[in-house]
């Protein structure tokens, strides 16, 4: 009797777990986006610790002099001190990019696709939700203080990338592409709390004209090349300054002005079309390379300086903030609620969606990049900012609690992630090799073959 033929061995079905490598231009993509963050992390650890050290000097007058030295044109309601326009100015170079590339992924990356899209989305809800509901459990005995729900939702990618590079981490592509895009879909959640829960009062008309701005904005960059007769290289110079009226009127409005960058963000093509041709990078990947040395080395950085010079009074001041259920509750919020939300929610979804987790990997290593999302610091300094009046000790105390939470958040990723560097170095060398030698590690044609 004749012996059925042998069935061919089957790949290794990739697209079934949970992180997947991506595509290799995405690893790459991504590859170079944490190198250039790992420098604005770097200077905006410097710069926070320049601002701190300063506020808490012999110096410290001239340090708030500086910070609150107002400059502007009055009649446009832009009269402001210079933390201001590091805050509502500054800020909206980081949220323009923050939009950029949350408009790459749904566009062009991994979130175009539902099956990758809703386990980092998932992730960052259960990252927002977790510690909004333990901060409001630690501060439900003080309802004057339930309006800083928001300050612990946030992750700060910049100083989170500048922990992996400090630690040496070899942190494996597929868990770095988790973690930007999770704090990607988490910055764009804390932006839209900010429009929603953070605004007192809006005027209309301004409104209108930003918005109407913002559709100018959008035409010009979305036809540039054929309508406009704009060269490439030439577009941010007419794009620029009516960005800057957008953000104007966005700022009188009375709605916080770093949404602006956001809405002008998502008007830029990602791919364009030429004379029918294939899709290729569109004006979002030239912003990007224009301004993200601009984000990372001065925006953010200053933001930080500005933002984290706070009074503390000297130990018994520390002692005396750390001991305020406000703080309490900000940092059990970004340092257990943070990994908990985004660990929980990752399971959940993986279990439900029927995705399991890479064999290489262990849930610690989610617990690592969730603590790692805990470091809030730029966004949660910022929402701190919104959510009590500077003269209160409330305002002093949350962004003492959001240093700190910070700092622990990162001291304690560091723990988890180094003493699973040695997996790591195995998870990279197997997925470097390229055996067929044509430049392109083998997992990601791998993948390729398993989803055709």
């Amino acid at each position: 009797m004749t012996q059925p033929a042998p069935k061919p061995p089957r790949l290794r079905r990739v697209v079934g777990l949970f992180p997947a490598p991506g595509s290799y231009a995405e690893a790459l993509r991504i590859g170079s986006v944490l190198r250039k963050e790992t420098v604005g992390g770097a200077l905006l650890v410097a710069m926070a610790a320049v601002g701190l050290v300063w506020a808490n000097s012999p110096w410290s007058e001239t340090y708030f002099a500086l910070r609150d030295f107002r400059i502007g044109y009055e009649p446009w309601h832009l009269n402001l001190s210079l933390g201001a326009w590091a805050a509502d100015g500054l800020l909206a170079i980081v949220f323009f990019l923050v939009g950029l590339e949350l408009k790459r992924e749904l566009v062009a990356g991994d979130l175009r696709r539902f099956s990758t899209a809703i386990v980092p989305i998932a992730a960052a809800v259960g990252g927002l939700a977790v510690p909004a509901l333990i901060y409001l459990a630690i501060v439900s005995q003080n309802p004057e203080l339930r309006n800083g729900w928001a300050i612990p939702t946030a992750t700060d990618i910049a100083f989170a990338v500048a922990v992996l590079a400090l630690i040496g981490s070899h942190l494996p592509s597929s868990l770095r592409i988790f973690l930007l895009t999770l704090a990607v879909v988490d910055d764009l959640l804390a932006i839209g709390i900010i429009a929603m829960f953070y605004t007192d009062a809006i005027d209309p008309v301004p409104l209108a004209f930003a918005l109407l701005t913002i559709g100018i904005y959008g035409l010009i960059a979305q036809r540039y090349r054929g309508f406009f007769g704009i060269k490439p290289g030439a577009a941010w110079l007419i794009l620029l300054p009516i960005g800057a009226v957008a953000w104007g009127f966005m700022h009188a409005s009375g709605i916080h002005a770093t949404i602006a960058g956001v809405l002008l963000a998502f008007t830029v093509p990602v791919l364009h079309r030429d004379r029918g041709s294939s899709a290729g990078p569109g004006l979002a990947e030239q912003f990007e390379h224009r301004f993200r040395p601009l984000s990372a080395g001065f925006a953010v950085p200053v933001f930080a300086f500005f933002s984290a010079g706070v009074a503390i009074g000297g130990i018994d001041g520390f002692v005396g903030a750390l001991t305020d259920p406000l703080t309490i509750a900000i940092i059990a919020a970004l340092v257990l609620g943070k990994p908990i939300g985004i660990t929980a929610a990752t399971w959940l979804v993986t279990r439900i969606a029927h995705v399991r987790l890479d064999p290489s990997l262990k849930w610690v290593d989610l617990a690592g990049v969730g603590l790692l999302a805990g470091i809030g610091f730029t966004v949660s300094l910022l929402i701190a900012e919104l959510s009590f009046v500077p003269e209160s000790p409330a305002h002093d105390h949350a962004k003492v609690a959001v240093l700190t939470a910070s700092v622990l958040a990162a001291a304690l990723a560091a723990v988890v992630l180094t003493a699973r560097n040695r997996q790591y170095r195995k998870i990279s060398e197997r997925d470097s090799v390229d055996a067929d030698g044509d430049g392109v590690p083998d997992i990601y044609q791998n993948r390729e073959q398993t989803k055709n």
